[in-house]
């Protein structure tokens, strides 16, 4: 077999990567490898829980140093309208995942879209997931200013074998930090008692808290279970048409909870309903 200097340089990369597995440095000479290849400007190691906040393991540095607002946000409240977030916590999997894959059918005209997606990430993402269990993933996102093109997202599958079995290596000197996993354990208990059906298991999305906490506010009248399902889909990015096929209900019964959901609430668009949203998740982190 015949080796380029390409290759020699590949080879001596993913070496420094499997021998940084037990460092802090892992995270930085991975993304170092993949940059390589593919160009990308921000990248964030998460683990995700459903109905919890993600758990940050590392994260790219800001140019400034200074702490990045928005991924605060995101991890305060908006994390639970990110498509990945909702893929991997519904159906979880280890994987190579394009935001293709997972971005509902109307997600570029949703207000998380505008305010924040395009804001802090701007054009592409793209995650590897390893499935830790039925519960945790550990995933790994590498955010662009541009649109991935089709080499880019074939080389990065490529290395996905290599790089989710890095991920599954990686897990064992993973640290999470006790008193973010104490905060996300108070969190889902607080989650489940303020939702509407007191039978909710201990997983329940805590957007439920969140529409309970709006609700409560200016005499609003609460949502019911199913409108507030409805009412993440929507945010979410999920058209009228496909949140009837997601909850086996007809398209017209959609349009009547999303009537009921802006009158109960006293809103009259869907940017007004994420501000809600938005405002309540941040007050409530």
């Amino acid at each position: 077999m015949e080796l380029e200097w390409r290759d020699l340089a590949f080879h001596r990369e993913i070496g420094a990567v499997i021998d940084a597995l037990d460092s802090a440095q892992f995270w930085t000479r991975l993304t170092r490898a993949l940059e390589r290849y593919v160009v990308f400007d921000n990248w964030v190691a998460l683990r995700f829980t459903p109905g919890v906040a993600p758990l940050v393991c590392a994260e790219s540095p800001t140019p400034d140093g200074t702490v990045d607002v928005m991924f605060q946000d995101y991890l305060a409240a908006l994390y639970q309208l990110d498509p990945f977030y909702i893929a991997a916590t519904e159906k979880p999997a280890s994987g190579f995942v394009t935001l293709a894959d997972v971005a509902p059918d109307n997600f570029s005209m949703t207000d998380y879209y505008q305010r924040y997606f395009r804001k802090n990430i701007v054009g592409d993402e793209v995650h590897f997931n390893y499935m830790i269990d039925t519960k945790h993933t550990l995933a790994f996102s590498l955010g662009a200013t541009h649109r991935y093109g089709e080499r880019d997202l074939a080389v990065l599958a490529l290395c996905a074998p290599w790089v989710i079995a890095l991920l599954r290596q990686r897990l064992p000197y993973e640290v999470f930090d006790a008193s973010e996993s104490a905060s996300s354990e108070a969190m889902t208990q607080k989650t489940t008692e303020a939702t509407i059906d007191t039978s909710a298991p201990a997983d329940t999305p805590t957007y439920a808290a969140r529409f309970e906490q709006v609700s409560s506010v200016s005499g609003r009248s609460p949502l019911t279970t199913r409108e507030v399902e409805v009412a993440m889909l929507s945010l979410s990015g999920f058209s009228t048409r496909a949140i009837a096929e997601k909850l086996t209900i007809s398209f017209e019964t959609v349009r009547a909870h999303k009537k009921h959901i802006y009158t109960k609430l006293n809103v009259n668009s869907q940017s007004e309903l994420f501000a809600l949203f938005y405002e309540a998740g941040r007050k409530g982190a």
